[in-house]
């Protein structure tokens, strides 16, 4: 099943990522898994950066599905040019979405994923409405 990315959304952060050595697989390519690190750390610096802290005994983002488009095979050594969306916010949840391309060659796509974030309240471990100031960004 191939999951496309909207043409409506908005970037909100970009960032590099470098190929390591170990990302490789015995294919000699970024291993699979290591595709959907790449959209976690990119997704973690994001919301770092606007100041979302998720509080273990409050609230917070949690990831509830992900999934990875591959086009083309990542391949070490170079950098990873990660960008990420938002769209769609809901009363609970918002659509994140990641674009990965080689710095070296802008514009190509290697691969595109995405992923269902809602917002929790952990210790009762049941979904809350987006607070206005997270809304606001995702809209």
């Amino acid at each position: 099943m191939k999951i496309e990315i909207p043409d409506r959304k908005k970037l909100v952060f970009e960032m590099q990522i470098p190929i390591r050595w170990g990302d490789m697989d015995a294919m000699n390519h970024v291993n699979n898994t290591t595709y959907f690190r790449y959209q976690e750390t990119c997704r973690i610096d994001w919301m770092q950066s606007i100041g979302c802290k998720p509080d273990t005994q409050g609230e917070g983002p949690v990831i509830v599905n992900a999934f990875c488009n591959f086009y083309k095979q990542l391949e070490y050594p170079g950098q990873v040019l990660m960008k990420m969306y938002v769209s769609d916010p809901e009363r609970t949840t918002f659509e994140t979405w990641g674009t990965m391309e080689r710095s070296d060659q802008p514009g190509v796509i290697y691969a595109a994923g995405g992923a269902t974030t809602i917002w929790v309240d952990f210790p009762n471990q049941k979904a809350k409405t987006l607070p206005d100031w997270m809304r606001l960004i995702v809209s």
